[in-house]
This record gives C-alpha cells, structure tokens and sequence, in this order.
C-alpha cells in the first residue's frame, strides 16, 4: 500500500526545497534522505572520499527504509542517485508515490553553479558533458515515477501546485490535506 510521497530526480532539480514547501502543504512530515545520511555518517563528500560511493548508498538505503517504515505518511527527499539501487526502486515502488521532478542537464549544470556544495560523482567543477553522460544513465529511473512534473520553465511554487494538482486528480490523499 503506497503511503508516501517520494521525489525523485536528478540533483539539484529541487527535491529538497519541494519536498519541505510539499510536506507542510500536505500537513505531512518531510525526510530528506541525504540530511538523515550526513546526520548518521558526515557530509557526503567526506563518505565518498574516505569510504566510497558503495558505503553511501548502504546509508543512503538505511535511510530510506527508515523513513518509508513511518506508520505516519512522510514526503520524502531522495538523492539523486537513490534510483540506482534496485531494491530501493522496488521498495519505493511498492510504498511511495513516485514524482519525477524533470530537469534538464543545461538548467542541472546552471543550479549546481550556484550551489555551495560539491557533488562527488561531477567533481569539483561540473560541466555539461559529465551532468549529461550521468543523466542519461539514470533517465529510465526517473521516468518510471507515477508522475512527472516537467519543471524547466516553472517556478518552485509552480512545481509545487503541479504536485498537488495531480495528488488531487488522482485522488490521493495524504496526511492532513
């Protein structure tokens, strides 16, 4: 039974500021699986350096499962790369409604610019060549969401409605709303 609302997407396609403004729409609580992994285990470059990117999908997993296992239904913030592991598609799936925040690797590479944080899987200095070969291996993931809100010429708040706009017109209901 589906009880949950899972983004998903590439990074920097604003999974994490949706997911907050979602969750206090709905009058759910939000997860973001890449905060519970740096509150678990340090920030995600330190992991990827010293114990590798295999060691951050295990916590990253973890933190998964942790936050689909809430009696209560949760907005969840997945990382980019959480799509990877089979059995985290197969577990989200089966618990979660799946929204596909669709970016596209010029406007990936334009955010991550601005960003603070580096991503170890880019390096230090993003560029298109490296965001899109990653994007292309990930896209068939990402397209196998429930929903796909195609997000490059719309604002946060539009996002956001599109979201809700589809729970209501698929008549899901979650949470408070």
């Amino acid at each position: 039974m589906k009880r949950h609302v899972a983004l998903v997407g590439f990074m920097g396609s604003g999974k994490s500021t949706v997911g907050r403004k979602l969750a206090r729409r709905l009058g759910c609580a939000f997860v973001d699986t890449d905060a519970l992994v740096v509150r678990d285990h340090g920030d995600v470059p330190t992991i990827f350096a010293r114990e590798g990117e295999a060691a951050f999908r295990r916590y990253e997993q973890a933190a998964i499962r942790g936050a689909l296992e809430s009696t209560e239904p949760v907005v969840i913030a997945l990382g980019g790369g959480a799509l990877t592991v089979a059995a985290n598609r197969q577990l989200l799936a089966a618990r979660a409604y799946r929204i596909f925040i669709r970016v596209s690797p010029e406007q990936v590479l334009a955010r991550l610019r601005k960003a603070k944080e580096s991503r170890p899987l880019l390096g230090q200095t993003p560029t298109l060549a490296r965001i899109r070969a990653l994007y292309d291996r990930r896209i068939s993931q990402y397209e196998s969401a429930d929903y796909v809100v195609p997000a490059d010429r719309l604002s946060g708040r539009q996002v956001l409605d599109d979201i809700v706009d589809w729970l209501d017109r698929a008549g899901i209901r979650l949470c408070a709303s």
